[in-house]
C-alpha cells in the first residue's frame, strides 16, 4: 500500500506551511515520548537477573549457571521446566542463543523486540485504509507505537524468551510491504510456524485472491512443522500430541494469562468431554463469523482492520492464547464505529482501556463480576472478531459523521481570566458507554492514588494536633462535644451512622444519572467540576496526610462507625485495608455532598427539591463531626475544592447562559451540510424541552 501521506487531503499553501509545522512538532514529540517509554519498558525487563534468561527453559546445549545460561553438553526437552510455551520451531530457532553470554543476550533480546514494536507502528500506520487525513498520516505512527509499549502484550512480550511480537510484524510485512505473493506466503508460514493459530491467514489470503500466497504459507509452516520434528522429535510430540497444540505449557491453562475461549471455559469450572465440545463449537463459531467478517473488510479496503480481526479470531480459538500474543486487538482500532462524532472515541478508548489497565481497575471487585473481570482481553478480542459493528467505507458516515453540537462562543465573565480557546460547551448527550469507562476508571485511579498516599502514623497524627490548635484559636473545636452528645443519644447516633456510610456515593451517582438523562448539557459541566474538585482532593491527601478524631490519642473520641480502634495497632483494624485512614484534608464526604446540593439548588425545578439539596450538605457536616471522621476545618477544605472545581469548569468553558433555539445554534444552513450531518441534525440528541442550557465556548 502506498505511503498514507501521499494519499491525505491537500490544503491551502498558507495552511499547509503552518499546519506541517505544527504537526512536524507533534509527531516528534509524541516520537520522543514512545521511544522514552521504549526506555521505561527496557529498564523494567532489563532488571530480570541473568539467571533466568533462556537458561530457566532448558534449551538443547544450555546449562543454568549463577550468572546465567551458559554452554554446555545438557539434552533434554525445552518443555522440561513448563516455562516455554513456544512451539518446536521456536525452540529451534532460539538453539543459537543459547551460547550468548547473558548480558549481551538480555541487551540484544530487549532492544530487538522493542524496534520490532516500532516497526510495527510504523508498518500499521502506512496500511491505513485511504484517503487518510494528512493528521493521521503523520500521527499514527508514533501514538500506536507509544500505546503498544505501555500494552499489557508488550510489557510481557518483552520478557525472556517470548516470541509473541514477531508473527505480528511477520503477517504485517508480508500484507502491507512485501511485493509477490510468495514471499507474503513464506512470511506468513513462518508466523504460523510460531504461533499455529496464525495459520488462520492462509484462508483470509485465500479468500481474498491471493491463493499463490495462501498455497505458500501453508506449504512453508508444514515445511518448518516437519523440520522441527526431524530436529526436536521429542519436543515435537510432546507440543503436539501430548499437550494438543500446546495445552497446559508455559503457565496453567486455566490460568489468567490464558486468554482464550478454552482457558476462559476451564475457569468457569467446566472440564471433560463437554468443555471439548463446547469450546470446540464456541471456536467454530468464532472462526466462521470472524473470517467472514475480515473478508468483507479486506475487499473494502480495509485491510488492516481485516488482519487485526484475523488476528484476534486466532488468538480467541488458539488452546492458549497468551496476554502477550493480543497485540492483535490493539491494531484493531482502525476500525471506524458509531454515526455520531461523539461515538467515534468509544471503541478507541475501550480498546486502550483493555490493552493498558488490569481488569481489577476497569471493573469492581465483584463476584458476580468475575466472569467478565477474568476475561477482559479475550472479550475485546471476540468482539473485535465478531460483534464490533465497524462502518464499511461506503457507508455516508465513513468520512462525516454527524457532527457535535457545541454551544454558542462565549466571553468571560472576568475579563484578566480569558476562556481557554480549545475547550468548547457540548450541548449533546455523551456517548454512556464512554462514561461508565471513564468513571470507573477515574475513580479506580482515585482510589489508588488515595490509598498510596503518605501514611506515616506521626505526620498524621502531629497534623491532627495543629488542626486542633487552629480550631481551639478559632473557637471552632466542637469535635469532642458533639461526639459524645450524639453517643449518648443512642437514635441520633445510628441516623448519623447510616448517612455516612449510606448517601457519600449514592446522592452523586443518582445527580449524575439524572442530568445524563434529562439534562446532558448540565450533565458536563457537573461531571467535570466533580472530577477536578477530586483530583484537588488527592492532593490534599498527599501533602498533608491527617489524623482523623478517631484516630486522635488520648482525646476520648468515639469511633461510632467502625467501632474501637486498637492504636497501638499501626495498622488500626481492616479499615486501613480498604482505604487510607489518614486522608481526611479534604473531606470529599462534605465536599461531594456540597457539590450535590449546589447543583440540585440551581438546576432543581422544585423548592421542596431545592430544600432537600441545601439540607444535605449541612446533615453531612453533622455526620461527619459527629461520628469523629473528621475535623471542623476538613470540611472547610472540601468546600474550598469544590469552589475550585466550579470556578476551572468556568474559566475553561463559560459561564451557563439561556439556550437558544436549535436553528440558531448551527452554522450555516441546511444546503451547506454534509448528508451525514442533515441526518444528524434531524436526530440531535438535545433535549427541546430544556429551558436552560449551558451556552458556552472559546471567545471568537
Amino acid at each position: 500500500m502506498a505511503n498514507a501521506a501521499e494519499h491525505s487531503t491537500a490544503d491551502g499553501h498558507a495552511g499547509v506551511i503552518g499546519g506541517n509545522s505544527r504537526l512536524g512538532a507533534a509527531r516528534l514529540l509524541l516520537w520522543a515520548l514512545a521511544g522514552a517509554l521504549a526506555v521505561r519498558q527496557a529498564v523494567a525487563v532489563l532488571r530480570v537477573p541473568p539467571a533466568e534468561w533462556l537458561g530457566g527453559f532448558h534449551l538443547p546445549g544450555t546449562l543454568p549457571g549463577p550468572g546465567g545460561p551458559v554452554a554446555g553438553p545438557v539434552a533434554g526437552s525445552v518443555y522440561d521446566v513448563g516455562q516455554f510455551a513456544g512451539t518446536p520451531f521456536a525452540g529451534l530457532v532460539l538453539k543459537p542463543l543459547a551460547g550468548l553470554a547473558a548480558p549481551s543476550l538480555e541487551v540484544a533480546w530487549t532492544c530487538v523486540t522493542l524496534l520490532f514494536v516500532a516497526a510495527i507502528g510504523l508498518v500499521a500506520a502506512r496500511g491505513l485504509p485511504d484517503p487518510v487525513p494528512r493528521r493521521t498520516a503523520l500521527l499514527a505512527a508514533p501514538v500506536l507505537t507509544a500505546l503498544m509499549m505501555v500494552s499489557l502484550p508488550v510489557r510481557e512480550a518483552a520478557s525472556p524468551g517470548r516470541t509473541a511480537v514477531v508473527p505480528v510484524l511477520l503477517v504485517l510485512l508480508a500484507v502491507f510491504r512485501v511485493p509477490g505473493d510468495r514471499p507474503a506466503g513464506f512470511l506468513v508460514g513462518l508466523a504460523a510456524a510460531l504461533q499455529p493459530a496464525l495459520l488462520l491467514f492462509a484462508p483470509l489470503l485465500w479468500l481474498t485472491g491471493r491463493r499463490p500466497a495462501a498455497r505458500t504459507a501453508a506449504v512453508t509452516f508444514a515445511v518448518a512443522t516437519a523440520l522441527s520434528w526431524a530436529a526436536l522429535p521429542r519436543d515435537s510430540w510432546t507440543y503436539w500430541v501430548h499437550h494438543l497444540g500446546g495445552t497446559g505449557l508455559g503457565g496453567a491453562p486455566d490460568g489468567l494469562a490464558n486468554q482464550s475461549v478454552h482457558g476462559a471455559l476451564l475457569r468457569l469450572g467446566l472440564t471433560g468431554p463437554a468443555e471439548v465440545l463446547l469450546y470446540a463449537a464456541l471456536a467454530g463459531a468464532v472462526v466462521w463469523f470472524g473470517l467472514r467478517r475480515a473478508v468483507r473488510y479486506a475487499r473494502d479496503g480495509q485491510l488492516l482492520l481485516a488482519v487485526a480481526v484475523t488476528g484476534c479470531v486466532a488468538v480467541a480459538v488458539s488452546p492458549t492464547g497468551w496476554r502477550h500474543q493480543l497485540l492483535w486487538v490493539l491494531l484493531a482500532v482502525a476500525g471506524k464505529v458509531g454515526k455520531r462524532a461523539a461515538d467515534r472515541r468509544v471503541w478507541p478508548v475501550a480498546v486502550v482501556l483493555a490493552m493498558t489497565l488490569p481488569s481489577a481497575v476497569l471493573l469492581p471487585n465483584l463476584t458476580a463480576l468475575a466472569p467478565v473481570r477474568d476475561n477482559v482481553l479475550l472479550l475485546t478480542a471476540v468482539a473485535a472478531a465478531c460483534a464490533v459493528p465497524f462502518l464499511p467505507r461506503s457507508s455516508p458516515y465513513w468520512r462525516d459523521p454527524v457532527p457535535t453540537d457545541y454551544g454558542r462562543p462565549a466571553a468571560a465573565r472576568w475579563s484578566r481570566v480569558p476562556l481557554l480557546p480549545f475547550w468548547r460547551r457540548v450541548l449533546s448527550r455523551p456517548n454512556l458507554l464512554l462514561e461508565l469507562l471513564l468513571i470507573r476508571v477515574g475513580y479506580s485511579l482515585y482510589s489508588h492514588i488515595r490509598a498510596a498516599a503518605p501514611t506515616s502514623r506521626s505526620l498524621a497524627e502531629g497534623n491532627g494536633s495543629q488542626i486542633l490548635g487552629i480550631e481551639k484559636a478559632l473557637g471552632l473545636d466542637i469535635e469532642h462535644a458533639v461526639n459524645h452528645a450524639v453517643v449518648a443519644t443512642p437514635w441520633l447516633e445510628a441516623f448519623f451512622n447510616f448517612y455516612y456510610t449510606s448517601f457519600h456515593f449514592v446522592v452523586p451517582l443518582t445527580i449524575l444519572a439524572v442530568l445524563y438523562w434529562r439534562r446532558p448539557g448540565d450533565y458536563r459541566w457537573a461531571r467535570a467540576s466533580l472530577g477536578l474538585a477530586t483530583v484537588l482532593a488527592l492532593a490534599g491527601f498527599w501533602l498533608y496526610p491527617l489524623a482523623p478524631p478517631r484516630l486522635m490519642p488520648g482525646l476520648g473520641f468515639v469511633d461510632t462507625v467502625h467501632g474501637p480502634q486498637d492504636l497501638a495497632n499501626p495498622s488500626y483494624g481492616a479499615m486501613t485495608a480498604i482505604s487510607n485512614q489518614y486522608a481526611a484534608m479534604p473531606s470529599l464526604h462534605f465536599g461531594w455532598s456540597l457539590w450535590c446540593g449546589i447543583v440540585i439548588v440551581v438546576l432543581a425545578p422544585k423548592g421542596w427539591q431545592k430544600l432537600l439539596g441545601a439540607l444535605h450538605p449541612l446533615i453531612t457536616v453533622c455526620a461527619i463531626v459527629a461520628t469523629a471522621n473528621h475535623w471542623v476545618l476538613d470540611a472547610v477544605g472540601g468546600a474550598v475544592v469544590v469552589t475550585a472545581g466550579f470556578g476551572l469548569v468556568h474559566v475553561l468553558s463559560g459561564p451557563r447562559g439561556l439556550r437558544v433555539d436549535l436553528p440558531a445554534q448551527q452554522s450555516g444552513n441546511a444546503g451547506d451540510r454534509s448528508p451525514a450531518a442533515n441526518v444528524g441534525a434531524k436526530a440531535a440528541d438535545v433535549p427541546a424541552k430544556a429551558a436552560v442550557e449551558p451556552v458556552a465556548g472559546p471567545r471568537p
